[in-house]
């Protein structure tokens, strides 16, 4: 049995980059829990729409 070990992971520090960036745009908005907690949760899903419109803008 072989093992392999893919060490390709550079981009989740991109994504955690943008994550963070994410957060500390949402996070000054936040005046309770609930709007905290809608920041957070869109501080992670924030990247991957930014990829998405990335890729369907250069047509790839």
């Amino acid at each position: 049995m072989r093992n392999e070990i893919n060490q390709n992971a550079s981009s989740g520090g991109v994504y955690i980059l943008g994550v963070i960036g994410a957060a500390f745009y949402f996070f000054p908005k936040a005046v309770g829990f609930w709007t905290l907690t809608i920041g957070f949760l869109k501080s992670l899903a924030w990247p991957a729409f930014l990829v998405y419109e990335a890729f369907r803008h250069f047509a790839l």
